[in-house]
């Protein structure tokens, strides 16, 4: 009896295949997604940083700035943010919680809502806070900005 030479692959090897690559996927898929909300994140504060320009130059101008003034500061809604801007008070003085710039996060479901709020003290020093989302990661959060 002639032996025949074996062609192709068994079952066996084709199912040992298919489940290497199911525990890659596994793993490699959730930090795809993380990576994907970090990079959104990242891309929103980028977004934020027109805005603080546009914002010092109305205050070095001396130009009271009334709340959700966007248009005023030629500032425009992304497909990533939806930005507002509160109120500068130049009477007063200047105040953190009266001088922000808000980027509301959209995109990855674990990142929409989230809100990165940049405020500005009187001394002209921007700081960062993200006011996270049931599902943010510490990960997420961009360097020099802190989440709560």
């Amino acid at each position: 009896m002639k032996a025949q030479m074996q062609k192709g692959f068994t079952l066996i090897e084709l199912m040992i295949v298919v489940a290497i690559i199911g525990i890659l996927a596994a793993v490699a898929i959730p930090q795809y997604q993380d990576y994907t909300s970090k990079s959104q994140v990242s891309a929103g504060l980028a977004e934020v940083a027109p805005a603080k320009t546009a914002f010092e130059l109305a205050i070095n101008d001396g130009r009271a700035l009334t709340a959700n003034n966007l248009t005023e500061l030629g500032i425009q809604h992304s497909a990533r943010c939806t930005m507002t801007s509160a109120a500068y008070v130049p009477a007063t003085g200047i105040t953190a919680k009266t001088n922000l710039i808000t980027c509301e996060l959209k995109g990855n479901a674990k990142i929409t809502g989230a809100k990165i709020n940049m405020a500005r003290d009187a001394d002209g020093k921007w700081s960062c806070e993200i006011d996270k989302v049931t599902g943010w990661k510490e990960a997420y959060t961009p360097a020099g900005c802190t989440a709560s």
